[in-house]
C-alpha cells in the first residue's frame, strides 16, 4: 500500500501556456509558472504521479 502523508509528486501545469511542472507535497503554496509571459500565474494540479496507477 502507498503510504499517504509523504512527499507525494504531483504534476502541476501552467493554465495559460501548459507549461509542465514536477513538484513534491506538500507545499505551501502552488508555484508560479516561470514563463515571462504568463505574468506569474499560478500553475494548477493536473496529475497525481502515483506509482502502480489501476484503471
Amino acid at each position: 500500500m502507498h503510504d499517504r502523508g509523504k512527499n507525494e509528486p504531483v504534476q502541476l501545469v501552467c493554465p495559460k501556456c501548459r507549461q509542465p511542472m514536477i513538484v513534491y507535497l506538500p507545499i505551501t503554496e502552488m508555484p508560479r509558472c516561470p514563463n515571462p509571459e504568463c505574468q506569474g500565474t499560478r500553475m494548477i494540479i493536473e496529475e497525481l504521479l502515483d506509482e502502480g496507477k489501476s484503471f
